[in-house]
C-alpha cells in the first residue's frame, strides 16, 4: 500500500491547478452563479482538454483508464476553488457506471462523449421522501416495443440543468436496473439549493422512452457508483475545507483587534486548530476511500467510503462554520469569499443522508 502520489498524478494536480488560477479562479463562481450550466463553454473545454473527464474510461474507449485517486486528485482542485461545473457527474457517476455495467456496445456509444466533454451525464438515484434509500425504487421500467419507457420522479440529480444524458435508476421486474435518458426526453427542473456552486434538479418521467444499460441486476454496480460519488464530493470538500482554513488562518495573521492581530487570541487559534485537525482526518479518510475503491475489495472499499463521508459530513461542515466565525461579519458579505466556502462545506453535510445515514450504514457493516 503506497499513499504516495505518482510523478503521473502530482503533474495532474499541477496543471489543473494551473488552470483552474487562469481561467477558474474563485471569481469565476459568480460569474456562473445563475447560469444553470455552472460553466462556460471556455472552462469545460479547458478542463476536458485536460483530458481529466476520461480518467475512469477506459483507454479503448477514448480515456486514459485511471482510477479514483486520479479522479480525486481533480476533485480537490476543483473543491479549492468551489468550482460549479458538472466533473463529478459526468466523469465518476455516469462514466464509472457505463464503464461497469455497460455492454460494448452501451460502452462504445457513450463513453467516447463523456470522455471527451461533448457529452454532460448524470445519475438520477434518490426519490421523494426517501432519503438517501436507492435500492428499491418506485420508478419503474416497462417494456414499449424494442424499447422500455420510465415513469417516476427522481431528485437532488446532481447537474441535471447541464445533462445531456441521465442515468436513471428504475424496477425492471424484480431487478434493478439503470437505464439512459436523453434529458430532453423528460421534464427537469432547477432545484434551488443553499449553495449557489452546486446544481441539482427533479426530473419528471412520464412514460420517457429510454434504453437499459447493460443486463441483468445492476444493483453492485450502482452500490460501487454510490461509493465512488459519495468519495469525490468528500474529497472535493477536503479541497474546499483545505482552502477556508488558509484564509482563515491569512486573515487571522493580518485583522487586529485590540492592538494585536486576532490570531494572538487563544479562542481563535483554538478554531483554527480544529479546522487543521478536521481537514486532515477528513484528507486521510478520503484518499484511503480512494485506494480502497481501486484496490481493496467490495466490502472494505464500502466500509471505508461509508466512514470518510460519515466523518466529513459534520467535521468539514464545522471547517465552514468556525471560517465564518474568524471572518466575523465580512465573512457573511457576497464580496468575501468565506461563505462560498461555507455553502459548498455545509451542502456536503447533507449529500448521502448526512452523518446519520452514513453511522447507521457503518454500524450494520459492523454488526454484520
Amino acid at each position: 500500500m503506497n499513499f504516495e502520489f505518482s510523478e503521473e498524478q502530482e503533474q495532474l494536480r499541477d496543471s489543473v491547478r494551473r488552470f483552474l488560477a487562469d481561467r477558474a479562479p474563485i471569481g469565476h463562481v459568480r460569474g456562473v452563479w445563475d447560469d444553470p450550466r455552472g460553466t462556460t463553454d471556455l472552462v469545460w473545454g479547458g478542463l476536458t482538454a485536460l483530458g481529466v473527464t476520461g480518467l475512469l474510461v477506459p483507454e479503448a474507449q477514448g480515456g486514459s483508464g485511471g482510477g479514483m485517486v486520479d479522479a480525486a486528485v481533480v476533485c480537490e482542485e476543483l473543491g479549492r476553488v468551489v468550482n460549479p461545473g458538472p466533473f463529478v457527474s459526468t466523469a465518476v457517476g455516469a462514466a464509472g457506471l457505463i464503464a461497469d455495467l455497460g455492454t460494448p456496445a452501451d460502452q462504445a456509444d457513450l463513453l467516447p462523449g463523456l470522455a471527451a466533454g461533448t457529452t454532460v451525464g448524470t445519475v438520477a438515484l434518490l426519490e421523494p421522501g426517501r432519503r438517501a434509500a436507492w435500492r428499491a425504487p418506485d420508478t419503474v421500467a416497462a417494456r414499449s416495443g424494442t424499447g422500455w419507457a420510465l415513469t417516476g420522479t427522481k431528485v437532488h440529480v446532481a447537474d441535471l440543468p447541464a445533462a445531456d444524458v441521465v442515468l436513471v435508476t428504475a424496477a425492471a421486474g424484480a431487478e434493478l436496473g439503470v437505464f439512459a435518458v436523453e434529458a430532453a426526453a423528460a421534464t427537469g427542473d432547477h432545484t434551488p439549493t443553499v449553495d449557489g456552486t452546486r446544481r441539482e434538479g427533479t426530473l419528471t418521467l412520464d412514460g420517457a422512452p429510454t434504453r437499459r444499460i447493460g443486463t441483468g441486476d445492476a444493483s453492485d454496480a450502482v452500490e460501487v457508483t454510490v461509493d465512488r460519488l459519495h468519495t469525490a464530493w468528500v474529497v472535493d470538500g477536503v479541497g474546499a475545507a483545505q482552502r477556508a482554513m488558509e484564509i482563515s488562518v491569512e486573515y487571522a495573521k493580518e485583522r487586529e483587534q485590540f492592538g494585536a492581530p486576532i490570531g494572538s487570541f487563544q479562542a481563535v487559534q483554538h478554531l483554527c486548530a480544529d479546522m487543521l485537525r478536521n481537514v486532515e482526518l477528513a484528507r486521510a479518510a478520503a484518499y484511503y476511500a480512494c485506494w480502497a475503491l481501486d484496490a481493496a475489495d467490495r466490502n472494505e472499499a464500502h466500509r471505508a467510503t461509508t466512514m470518510a463521508l460519515a466523518f466529513a459530513a459534520d467535521g468539514l461542515c464545522s471547517v465552514g462554520a468556525s471560517t465564518i466565525q474568524v471572518h466575523g461579519g465580512i465573512g457573511y458579505t457576497w464580496e468575501h469569499d468565506a461563505h462560498l466556502y461555507y455553502k459548498r462545506l455545509l451542502t456536503l453535510q447533507g449529500l448521502g443522508g448526512g452523518s446519520s445515514d452514513q453511522l447507521e450504514e457503518l454500524a450494520s457493516i459492523i454488526l454484520d
